[in-house]
């Protein structure tokens, strides 16, 4: 054991109450413990444990989410910025892969990659940065932009972009922004999905809906829009032909439902048809493994719609 060292128990203290029980090796050390202390609380069956090379947790048991963050914060360095997965998760956003924490830092900055952190050297460090206490982390455009950089899956990233602008939190000018502002580099499937939301696309199974709608060479229908009989509004569908009087919804929360959201989803599609709207409705699961199907029932809808004397509705874009 080592001999009883003299530090500043009310700035450690503060510190790790500021830090949530995180602290750095040379913060330790700043506070009066010496190398030995430091190494002694490190003990097996001590009081503290390891979180990432030379940054600390001073609590026994699993990390938080929290600490997992503001821990890669310190291992980074002072300058560096929570985005992606970790800095969406502070908007109350899903981010792919949340076991990683990306961070960025300057470029010249000599920091690797360890444990869960992800290092992302940069020239363009994102200002003014979002601040909760001792963490700092991008706005949702910057963390969108970095967060589906890497990805492959059209789909997984559709529901990164989609999900951000559905919820107000990621305008489509800023976002365009961040993508013609950083590197080209595995860029061209957040291109397409953002071009996907600015047709009205607002979820990632309708994007589904949308690639599936282009693949098949069936007509370009307005995303979301606002229909009216008059000046009543009758229901803003997924998808709208105008020009077959044809609508189409997905599903993408079919599994999250309240009896009141499906008596007003039946009550839709029933205003819908009394309007003489030809209105269809699909699962994600039926256009991701039957597009033929769907893409035939579409098909044969417009054909349909087209052979008859159109509804009288008026539609306006999505907002």
């Amino acid at each position: 054991m080592p001999r009883v060292c003299e530090f500043d128990h009310r700035a450690l203290a503060d510190l790790l109450n500021r830090q949530g029980d995180v602290i750095a090796r040379y913060q330790a050390l700043g506070c009066g413990l010496s190398a030995e202390s430091v190494r002694y609380r490190m003990r097996d069956g001590g009081p503290w444990q390891r979180l990432l090379p030379g940054v600390y947790l001073t609590q026994t048991g699993s990390q938080s989410a929290d600490q997992r963050e503001m821990g890669a914060l310190l291992y980074a360095g002072p300058e560096s910025v929570l985005t992606g997965a970790a800095a969406l998760r502070r908007f109350g956003l899903a981010g792919p892969n949340p076991a990683v924490v990306d961070v960025l830092v300057p470029a010249g900055t000599q920091k690797r990659d360890a444990e869960f952190v992800r290092i992302h050297r940069t020239t363009r460090l994102p200002e003014p940065t979002g601040i909760a206490g001792e963490v700092r982390f991008a706005f949702p455009p910057r963390a969108v932009a970095d967060a589906v950089r890497g990805m492959t899956d059209i789909g997984e990233i559709r529901a990164v972009v989609a999900g951000a602008v559905q919820r107000g939190k990621c305008p489509i000018g800023r976002l365009r922004y961040e993508l013609d502002s950083g590197s080209r580099r595995g860029s061209a499937l957040l291109r397409q999905a953002l071009a996907e939301v600015a047709d009205g696309v607002r979820s990632a199974a309708e994007g589904d809906l949308h690639a599936m709608i282009k693949c098949a060479r069936l007509p370009m229908p307005m995303f979301n829009p606002r229909l009216f009989a008059g000046q009543v509004f009758v229901a803003s569908p997924d998808c709208w032909w105008p020009d077959a009087g044809v609508a189409a919804d997905v599903d993408s929360r079919e599994w999250h439902f309240s009896p009141r959201d499906w008596e007003e989803t039946l009550a839709r599609h029933a205003r819908m048809s009394a309007h003489g709207i030809i209105a269809l409705h699909f699962t994600p699961r039926q256009i991701t493994t039957k597009r033929n199907e769907v893409a035939a029932r579409i098909r044969s809808a417009i054909a349909a719609g087209r052979n008859r004397p159109l509804p009288q509705i008026r539609a306006l874009p999505a907002n």
